[in-house]
């Protein structure tokens, strides 16, 4: 059994509005030293595997189809054995 944990962002060329915003409102509370903010996605899966090349093609096949919009977003994962 893996754990993955799975980070998805917005592609660097994709506009970020959440991102901006956070920006700003950081600098409003004085953080001005913050140069920049993105927002993403972190999930979390329990995956049943016999092994890790097998829990990471699955974790992978799951990015792909549902969990990320590979028009506008990019992910990495890592698996942990549990």
């Amino acid at each position: 059994m893996y754990k993955a944990n799975i980070y998805i962002t917005l592609r660097k060329s994709i506009l970020d509005p959440k991102g901006k915003a956070t920006l700003h409102a950081l600098h409003s509370l004085e953080f001005k030293s913050i140069q920049q903010a993105r927002i993403g996605k972190f999930v979390e899966l329990t995956v049943e595997a016999e092994s890790e090349e097998e829990a990471s093609e699955l974790v992978d096949q799951a990015c792909q189809k549902l969990l990320a919009n590979l028009v506008m977003e990019d992910y990495h994962f890592e698996l942990i054995k549990l």
